[in-house]
């Protein structure tokens, strides 16, 4: 008898500096595929501490702390989602920050580099400008990061809002919420 497919784990990692701001609002709309597990992680409580660029020194150890937990959570995750709100045409710092701990963890002797090109990185983003081209930026660090590691780019979810509560007249975006994960 053939084994039953692996659940898919999605991992939401939000990275806001507002709690229940419209990018978490736009995410926890999206429908996920049936079977599908969501877990939830916020990139700012507790922070990651400050990445240390040791490529070329003495080397790395093993993650310690949250930054332990959050190397454990993407190891078991099959999708990544960032939701992340667009600040300053790009990726919020605790994003970025712990796409920099990539560097470290993939560096150590524990599969995490392979095991990422198993991986689809998503990404939910509320802005607040005129055109969806504000977010290039932010969209193609997360691309090229899934390129980079032979991992699947699932794509953008985006959504126009600047005031708290203004993804609900954002129709269009809900609406793509509905089939982003499982189209």
């Amino acid at each position: 008898m053939p084994s039953a497919p692996t659940p898919r784990r999605f991992l939401f990692l939000k990275a806001s500096a507002r709690t229940g701001g419209n990018t978490e609002a736009l995410a926890r709309a999206a429908a996920l595929p049936d079977g599908a597990e969501a877990v939830w992680r916020d990139l700012t409580q507790p922070a990651l501490p400050p990445f240390e660029d040791l490529r070329h020194g003495a080397g790395y150890g093993a993650p310690e702390a949250h930054a332990a937990v959050l190397s454990d959570e993407t190891r078991r995750a099959s999708d990544i989602v960032f939701v992340a709100p667009l600040y300053w045409y790009g990726l919020p710092a605790p994003a970025k920050l712990y796409l920099d701990h990539w560097s470290h963890w993939m560096r150590l002797d524990d599969g995490f580099k392979a095991a990422m090109a198993e991986k689809t990185i998503w990404l939910v983003m509320a802005h607040s400008g005129s055109s969806p081209e504000q977010t290039r930026p932010a969209v193609d660090s997360l691309r090229f990061s899934a390129e980079y590691f032979g991992g699947r780019w699932g794509g953008a979810l985006l959504g126009l809002a600047n005031r708290p509560g203004q993804i609900a007249e954002d129709t269009e975006a809900l609406m793509r919420a509905q089939r982003f994960f499982t189209a």
